[in-house]
């Protein structure tokens, strides 16, 4: 039935000429007489059709046969043969659409001869019966992938009764490596924390450098100038040359490369002399809370640091909440198998908000330099980097906590200090000497612009200067000289200048120095050299000279105590 050639010539013996013609030449035929018979042997099945021209109309009347076609497989293209008549010029439009609606078409225009139909018929059984070859390939794809599926279910069976058999196992190996991962991005973290601050301290050291030449330079002209208009460019310059020098000291203090002056510190005291400070810093909407412990909370750190850091992060929780309460509390405990600090007794301080919080992808980040979530001009992203590099550089550690919506806690925990085993630094204030030129100064600094500066101050207060461009060179001027004070860089690639300090005390002993330098290790100063005299840098001539006088005024007292 599949392979019969149906047949629909309404008029005159047409259909019964075609399936003459067709049964001779041995492929099977039916003719349908009406549309409807027409349509239900197509449902039936067949392997063609062979219509007049002039059935058309009738047939594609209300749809069925077009529905019949939209609806077949997709392994099917029904062939089509229209006998057509004959016509002088071309098919109306409707016509035409009618004749292609039926898609797979071959239009034979009559009168046609027995030959050319029978081909015409045999050519569309012959691409029926590709369709049909088709179809059962598709049909035996689709009894392929039953069978499949059936396969796949049988191994998900067995792959799941196999991980229930693993489950414990798989279980215990998940949160070992679980634990491994925590460990493997703690130990990234500090280890990018350690690259970024080697970066910053060596940038930061080179621009602090370059200020200090700006810095100094401004007021030499600010010195030879007598032009009146002069002074407030130059007061314009030094202003932002100043912000620079602070944004260093940040960028320092993040690198632990700070040059600190620590000393005995008691935390609660200096907190409740903040009070005032911080209650103006954070605003009258910002209620300002201490929670001090009773005992004492002594520590060994630079003070003026510690306030900066408090400072930061109360003003860091001001922008945090238009209005709320910001709480300081300290305590002291006992760290025992802590991977960021050794085992021993520290001092807690902790500082609290109840505002926005921070989320979650952005809290590993709040740590790294220039990472700021506040809009652009708004800040520099440098407080709680300085803050984090002020508690290692203690040998403590900050942490921070928060909860979006909630509030956020950063803590610092600094070593516990020994009171009884530690001297307080008093500065005290000294005059220029009256005879400064009869003092030497040797000045040993790599930075030749840097160096220059410094020698041309000193020049300019009244001393007789001295230059070296390394340790190695001041080495050999030593064997020749006796300066009455050493200005030493710290920072210097042959020699560090507590090395240049050791070396010069064992040539010429225990000559007065001054470590001139904002990028200094002071644990390694102290041990090579004891406890210089620090001048931060950028500094001025002002300060220049006073540590000068300071040291000298200082030696001089020396030597009338010991004659």
């Amino acid at each position: 039935m599949e392979l019969r050639v149906l047949i629909h010539a309404p008029r005159g013996r047409d259909g019964a000429v075609v399936h003459g013609v067709l049964t001779h030449q041995g492929i099977e035929a039916h003719v349908c007489t009406t549309e409807d018979e027409l349509l239900h042997c197509l449902q039936e099945g067949a392997a063609a059709v062979i219509l007049t021209e002039e059935a058309l109309p009738d047939l594609m009347a209300g749809d069925r046969l077009l529905h019949w076609l939209n609806n077949q497989p997709p392994w099917s293209d029904f062939p089509f043969v229209v006998l057509a008549t004959k016509r002088e010029g071309r098919r109306p439009q409707k016509d035409f659409r009618s004749l292609h609606s039926l898609g797979n078409l071959v239009l034979l225009e009559r009168p046609l001869n027995a030959e050319t139909l029978a081909s015409a018929a045999e050519s569309a059984v012959r691409a029926r019966r590709r369709q049909y070859a088709a179809r059962e390939h598709l049909e035996e794809l689709k009894r392929t992938r039953t069978e499949l599926e059936r396969l796949n279910g049988e191994l998900e069976d067995r792959i799941l009764r196999r991980t229930r058999e693993l489950a414990s196992a798989n279980d215990r190996l998940m949160k070992e490596i679980n634990e491994r991962e925590r460990a493997q991005a703690a130990l990234t973290q500090v280890q990018k924390m350690e690259a970024i601050g080697r970066l910053t301290g060596g940038i930061a050291h080179d621009f602090n450098n370059l200020l200090h030449v700006v810095n100094m330079n401004l007021e030499l002209v600010s010195l030879y100038a007598k032009e009146e208009k002069v002074k407030p460019v130059v007061d314009r310059a030094k202003s932002a040359a100043r912000r620079g020098a602070r944004l260093t000291n940040q960028l320092l203090s993040f690198a632990r490369s700070q040059s600190l002056m620590p000393k005995v510190t008691r935390v609660n005291q200096l907190i409740l002399g903040m009070k005032d400070l911080l209650e103006i810093s954070v605003g009258s909407g910002v209620e300002v809370e201490m929670d001090l412990c009773e005992e004492e909370a002594t520590v060994l750190l630079d003070p003026g640091q510690l306030e900066m850091a408090v400072l930061n992060l109360a003003v860091n929780s001001k922008d945090a909440m238009s209005e709320g309460k910001l709480k300081i509390s300290t305590g002291t405990r006992y760290i025992d198998g802590d991977r960021d600090v050794p085992d021993g007794d520290y001092v807690l301080l902790s500082v609290s908000d109840n505002g926005s919080g921070i989320p979650a992808n952005v809290l590993p980040k709040v740590f790294d330099p220039f990472f700021t979530t506040k809009p652009v001009g708004s800040g520099t992203g440098l407080g709680l980097s300085q803050v984090y590099g002020f508690a290692r550089q203690s040998g403590g550690i900050a942490r921070i906590r928060s909860v979006e919506g909630e509030g956020t806690t950063v803590e610092m925990l600094f070593p516990q200090a020994d009171e009884d085993g530690v001297d307080e630094v008093v500065a005290r204030e000294t005059a220029v000497p009256a005879m400064a030129g009869a003092c030497h100064i040797l000045v040993v600094e790599d930075d030749p612009d840097v160096r220059r500066v410094i020698v041309e101050c000193l020049s300019l207060i009244g001393y007789k200067v001295t230059e070296a461009a390394n340790g190695a060179e001041a080495l050999v001027q030593l064997r020749t000289i006796k300066p009455d004070l050493l200005v030493v860089d710290y920072a210097m690639p042959d020699m560090t200048g507590a090395e240049v300090i050791s070396e010069a005390r064992k040539l010429v002993g225990d000559v007065p120095v001054i470590l001139a330098t904002g990028y200094a290790d002071m644990a390694a100063v102290e041990r090579l050299a004891g406890k210089p005299r620090l001048l931060r840098k950028p500094f001025d001539i002002a300060q220049l000279g006073d540590a000068v006088s300071a040291m000298l005024e200082s030696a001089k007292d020396r030597d009338k105590a010991e004659v």
